[in-house]
């Protein structure tokens, strides 16, 4: 593919719109329960070109990007990211950077490195000078509203598309656990990985013993959140004390780099949401993180996203291949990418994410 080099164009505006989508049927996990997913996606335009990025969160996070981010981004030099990065947490330090501010960073940056690859006519992934080819992924819903039936059907038809490993929610009603843990190692088979999340559910004692159950009765090798990603004395207890050949996880409620770096010392692997953790930029400041702490860093969610950020990730583990997010990826986007043999793989042939806005398609969910 040929390139150009841009060095002397301005960013022009920021275009933000947000969609809200109805989930394919109610659903719940082990705190929370949600009918719909709101996507805020922002369009970034300099010389001709539109990059695009979105975090999953609250309309608010767009009209943030319009009243304070917007005017410290557009005028600048769209190759120099990192520069309007640090632009965009500087304008939030009276508003607060955790949460919804770097939520709305994270889309802005994302669209950002995705208009300077656009601009210079190369692959998102490419630029960000890949250490992979290829991102392992694990099928993720199984949510505690689903009937066993359900659970069969969505995780046995991850494993029959070739995903070797799956997740499911607990922890809601742990009572109703076994009966939804059997159904679901029944469905994908002995060799395929099961993992779990409780969202923050559990006391500490109750985790401990229900990691030793889950890794003892189900082989279970992945417990995410096994108490609140807050409660680090909880999650380090669980790490230390939990049985052999189960992960304990958290973070995809990091914002800042300082909750990567408490994080880091209380789980086994340290996980990331590329829309929430201040974009590519962000993310890339984790990375330095787990590579220093020597753990392995796991993409949460956004797949369309992270196929092409997390393969600059040097301590790569797996993306979580979320049910609500690869579904509406697939009703909003042009270009999304298809898991093949158990991973997905950027598209190399198309420029920035090769991701393109099906605005007609979208305005209907206009939020």
């Amino acid at each position: 593919m040929a390139t150009r080099t841009r060095t002397d164009v301005a960013v022009e505006a920021l275009d933000v719109s947000a969609f809200t989508i109805p989930t394919d049927a109610p659903e719940q996990d082990g705190t929370f329960d949600w009918d719909s997913t709101t996507i805020v996606v922002c369009e970034a335009h300099a010389g001709g070109e539109t990059g695009l990025g979105y975090t999953y969160g609250d309309v608010a996070a767009g009209t943030l990007i319009e009243s304070a981010l917007a005017e410290v981004v557009c005028g600048r030099d769209a190759m120099e990211v990192g520069a309007a990065w640090e632009a965009m947490s500087g304008a939030l330090r009276n508003i607060g950077r955790p949460g919804i501010g770097t939520m709305a960073v994270s889309a802005v940056d994302v669209a950002l490195w995705d208009l300077k690859a656009r601009l210079l006519e190369q692959p998102l992934v490419t630029l960000l000078d890949a250490k992979h080819d290829a991102v392992p992924i694990y099928g993720s819903g199984g949510f505690t509203s689903y009937s066993l039936e359900r659970i069969r059907e969505q995780l046995g038809g991850w494993v029959a598309d070739g995903v070797p490993r799956v997740k499911m929610k607990v922890s809601r009603d742990p009572f109703r656990d076994p009966a939804r843990l059997d159904a679901a190692r029944e469905a994908i088979g002995p060799d395929v990985q099961l993992f779990v999340d409780a969202n923050g559910a559990l006391s500490r004692k109750d985790a401990l013993a229900w990691a030793w159950r889950f890794r003892e009765e189900w082989g279970v090798t992945w417990f995410e959140e096994p108490v609140s990603s807050d409660d680090l004395e909880g999650l380090r207890l669980l790490r230390e004390h939990g049985p052999p050949g189960l992960d304990i996880a958290a973070g995809e409620y990091g914002y800042v780099l300082p909750d990567f770096v408490r994080l880091a010392g209380a789980v086994d692997c340290l996980q990331a949401d590329v829309t929430r953790c201040g974009g590519i930029t962000g993310l890339l400041q984790v990375d330095g993180v787990s590579t220093a702490r020597q753990l392995d860093l796991s993409a949460h969610c956004a797949p369309a996203l992270s196929a092409h950020a997390f393969c600059a990730v040097r301590r790569l583990r797996h993306l979580e291949y979320f049910h609500d997010h690869v579904r509406v990826e697939s009703m909003l986007f042009d270009g999304v990418p298809e898991p093949d043999a158990g991973v997905l793989r950027s598209d190399r042939e198309r420029p920035g994410l090769g991701l393109e806005l099906k605005r007609a398609d979208a305005e209907r969910y206009a939020a």
